[in-house]
């Protein structure tokens, strides 16, 4: 009787699931950010001199053989999450209108265990 139980849940099993030797995905928070907003910044910093949140902004991850695994966009409040399986990445923010240059390619390290990543993406508004 145990055999027939055994058999039956393995027959239950769709194809391609996650065996149990697979590792669990880790949520990844990101924030776009756009600075300096002010063309002097002081010390202590003034609150309306923060950078401010880019929305809509695109970031292409790659892993590590350079695969395209993903393409996200930043929210109004410039957040973004995404979930990866642990491992190497390239995010790559792409031009955003209005905005100076693009920023340079972040290297991501996703590792076992974690449940969540966060990453910062900061572009540059040209204020001087």
């Amino acid at each position: 009787m145990l055999v027939a139980i055994v058999l039956a849940i393995v027959a239950c099993t769709p194809a391609g699931s996650r065996g149990p030797a697979s590792e669990p995905a880790v949520h990844v928070l990101g924030l776009v950010t756009a600075g300096p907003v002010c063309p002097v910044e002081r010390n202590p910093p003034q609150p309306a001199c923060s950078a401010r949140p880019v929305p809509r902004a695109q970031i292409l991850v790659r892993d590590a053989a350079g695969s395209e695994v993903a393409l996200v966009t930043s929210g109004a409040d410039g957040s973004f999450s995404l979930d990866l399986e642990p491992g190497s990445y390239r995010l790559l923010p792409q031009p955003v209108d209005g905005l100076l240059g693009t920023p340079s390619a972040i290297d991501l390290l996703v590792s076992a265990g974690d449940r969540t990543a966060s990453v910062a993406v900061e572009y540059d508004t040209g204020i001087r």
